[in-house]
């Protein structure tokens, strides 16, 4: 039997929407900090107790809510941040849907306190398990905001039941403030659970102060093997940190991407940071970075999912570039490439504290340079000149005599030495596999093979892009059926593809047939190479599947090529192999995804060695 249409009860209405906005804890948090944040607060206090099942408290001191707009704030589609349609498509603010507050309320039992800035007192309105608002009365409160939400989903049993247990729950909501307390170093950040302080974070108005938000955060080891980024273009600028390739992390528990201040899920962000890896990383590895993307809030839509996880960009294909350019070239400086100006993130390999020359410049590597690689190692510059240079800065680490202790010379020269040559001067050789060298304030330990590997994967590399790209036809050539749809992005991208050394020709709707392949992969999977071609053209418009084919084969050759363990290399030699790392492109790991030098400074061996105690 049909029943009749009516009208849904504006409490069952928050209660629906509640199941879109309100999913744990942690989202209830989310909507009430980012509503503090909208509010212009300058510290948020969270206290949770059992996980934010029981109880969870979101206290600010933002400019409040009027005593007239109080009841009107726990009103569905009720906001401040939007009036009309050119609001909704440049929101700039968290918060814009007017139905957070209510669809909270609609699954627990709420109360809301607030102060504005110039009201005399606070007032203060609890909703009722109906749904219905008790009147405001008088409360003690600073100005401020507070928001207490209790017994989460005790009328809806249905939902409370997918909650887990008090210690996962917690630990959604943790990461949620993490996240937060990322994206607005200048805010200070309070979170309590059960009575013990987890967070005590004090507003961070420097470089110091954001580094030890970064370190308590996303710990030590991210703040010391980060590499600061800063690059815009006309509307676009991404900025922010990525750690060292050779610093992978064995899960994806350390990617934060915001976008105009908005923490999201992007699967053409994560395309774009996942092409700009593609190169550096060993199979199952994972990035790390905290990156910020600004652009235009009239070029972004957020209001593409309720909670607001999701945008969408109006040029797409042009924000994915833009990202996966700039990653890709500050992936492929590496710590040589640090920017002179980010003195908030130390050196790369120097754990827990600045460098003594982290204010001095530093060379930045362009691209591979120097002859075709040959093999063995070769020494790229005489004798004379690396003897001259080595002898000339092991003099400046000396004090000098007291009658020229006011001449800079020997300082502007190793300065202008150290810019050129950030690498240092080879000493010694150990264990047949490391090569030791300095400079004038660290030690410099290289991996010989894994250096070496880089180098001649970068040259063979370049080589490949830079000559005619050697085709293969097929004896036999290789059909591949797919949908009309693919044979038609197929052939409307076969120029491209031929370029790279792959003909496909289409003989029918669904026929495609692969007649010529780059001659380093004849022996490929054609068919397979064929079909993930396409599901990257189909989801992001572009692919490099092909290259990534060809750079295996070309990883694998320089693997071989490569100097091996226990072959002895004279000094000029291991200076070559030292001024090559400096001129090629992702120095600072091998083809494996391994470190291939690290850097300690004397400042650090002194208090190894207790020195000046």
């Amino acid at each position: 039997m049909s029943k009749p249409i009516r009208i849904l009860s504006s409490h069952l209405v928050n209660q629906i929407a509640a199941g879109e906005v309100v999913e744990r804890p942690a989202s209830v948090a989310k909507e009430l900090i980012e509503n503090s944040l909208d509010a212009e607060c300058t510290r948020v206090e969270i206290d949770v107790e059992r996980g934010g099942i029981k109880r969870l408290r979101v206290r600010d001191d933002g400019r409040g809510i009027p005593p007239d707009e109080l009841v009107l704030a726990l009103s569905r589609h009720a906001t401040s941040k939007v009036a009309d349609l050119s609001d909704l498509e440049a929101v700039s603010t968290l918060g814009f849907r007017g139905e957070a507050l209510p669809s909270i309320a609609s699954v627990s039992r709420l109360r809301l306190i607030s102060r504005s800035r110039d009201a005399p007192t606070a007032l203060e309105v609890t909703v009722g398990s109906d749904g219905a608002l008790e009147e405001p009365r008088p409360a003690a409160h600073p100005p401020g905001t507070s928001v207490d939400v209790q017994d989460l989903f005790y009328n809806t049993p249905a939902r409370r039941k997918f909650l887990r247990t008090e210690k996962t729950e917690f630990g959604h909501l943790e990461q949620v403030v993490r996240r937060i307390a990322l994206v607005r170093p200048d805010i200070a950040f309070q979170l309590r659970h059960n009575g013990k302080t987890l967070y005590d974070l004090s507003a961070a108005l420097d470089d110091a102060g954001r580094r030890a938000r970064l370190e308590t955060l996303l710990g030590g080891a991210f703040a010391d093997q980060a590499l600061t980024l800063d690059e815009e273009t006309v509307d676009l600028r991404l900025w922010g940190w990525v750690v060292r390739p050779a610093f992978s992390r064995s899960q994806a528990d350390q990617q934060f991407f915001y976008v105009n201040g908005r923490m999201v899920r992007d699967k053409l962000v994560s395309h774009a940071v996942r092409q700009a890896f593609s190169d550096l990383l060993h199979h199952g590895r994972h990035p790390a970075y905290l990156l910020f993307l600004e652009l235009p809030a009239r070029t972004v839509d957020c209001n593409v999912h309720p909670s607001k996880h999701e945008v969408r960009f109006r040029e797409g294909r042009q924000v994915h570039d833009f990202i996966f350019r700039v990653l890709q070239r500050r992936l492929s400086a590496g710590v040589l490439g640090e920017p002179q100006s980010a003195t908030e993130i130390t050196s790369a390999f120097a754990p827990g504290r600045a460098s003594r020359a982290q204010d001095e410049p530093v060379a930045r590597l362009g691209g591979v340079s120097g002859p075709t690689l040959h093999l063995p190692l070769g020494v790229g510059e005489g004798r004379g000149g690396y003897a001259e240079r080595l002898r000339a800065d092991l003099a400046f680490q000396q004090p000098p005599p007291a009658g020229d202790r006011s001449d800079g010379a020997a300082e502007r020269t190793s300065r202008e030495d150290r810019e050129a040559h950030p690498l240092g001067y080879a000493v010694a050789q150990i264990n047949g596999v490391y090569l030791l060298a300095q400079t004038p304030d660290a030690l410099i330990i290289v991996d010989i093979h894994a250096a070496h590997e880089r180098i001649g994967y970068e040259r063979l590399k370049t080589g490949w892009r830079s000559g005619a790209v050697i085709r293969q036809p097929l004896l036999v050539p290789v059909p591949v059926s797919v949908a009309p749809r693919e044979a038609e992005l197929i052939a409307s991208r076969a120029d491209d593809l031929a370029a790279l050394g792959l003909v496909i020709d289409r003989i029918d709707s669904g026929t495609l047939v692969v007649r010529e392949v780059p001659a380093l992969l004849r022996q490929a999977d054609h068919e397979g190479l064929v079909r993930d071609l396409l599901s990257d053209l189909a989801v992001h418009g572009s692919s490099a599947r092909l290259e990534e084919a060809v750079n295996a084969v070309l990883s694998t050759m320089a693997c071989h090529g490569a100097v091996r363990a226990n072959r002895r290399l004279t000094l000029e030699e291991m200076n070559g192999l030292l001024r090559d790392m400096e001129r090629v492109e992702r120095i600072d790991q091998c083809n494996h995804g391994r470190p291939t030098w690290i850097r300690v400074g004397y400042d650090e061996l002194d208090r190894w060695f207790a020195r000046g105690r």
